[in-house]
């Protein structure tokens, strides 16, 4: 039976709290994973366009060490910075996204760009807002 690390994020306190985005990931990772052992779960309260993540980084320590497979409900919630994405690729630790499971590094690559520009126009929307009010 394969095993999987379930890595969950949500970008704000607000959210993390109340646990609305947490539980629609949780649920992605359990539907996903009904046939297979999830050894461990690991719950981020960060921006997506932070690189500094300790419960990332424990989750694929733990990947790593029990050779499991870095699960991840979609890919917007591991981070929206290309970047970052491109060295997880990179690292030697396989994972997958429960939205995208058959997505391989080609089609990874476009999805990363998209998700780091809507977190652009996250911000420009913001900032106009803002100044607007």
């Amino acid at each position: 039976m394969k095993s999987y690390d379930a890595s969950l994020r949500v970008s704000t306190q607000k959210q993390g709290q109340s646990g609305l985005g947490l539980e629609a990931q949780r649920a992605a990772v359990e539907a996903f994973t009904l046939t297979a052992h999830l050894v461990g779960e690991f719950i981020e309260v960060k921006s997506g366009k932070q690189n500094q993540r300790p419960q990332f980084g424990a989750a694929m320590a733990l990947a790593k060490a029990k050779g499991a497979t870095l699960l991840i409900a979609k890919l917007d919630r591991l981070s929206r910075n290309a970047g970052f994405i491109f060295q997880l690729r990179d690292a030697g630790v396989d994972f997958v996204y429960c939205d995208m499971p058959d997505a391989n590094t080609l089609a990874v690559g476009p999805f990363a760009v998209l998700a780091q520009h809507e977190r652009e126009l996250i911000s420009q929307r913001t900032k106009a807002a803002l100044a607007a009010k």
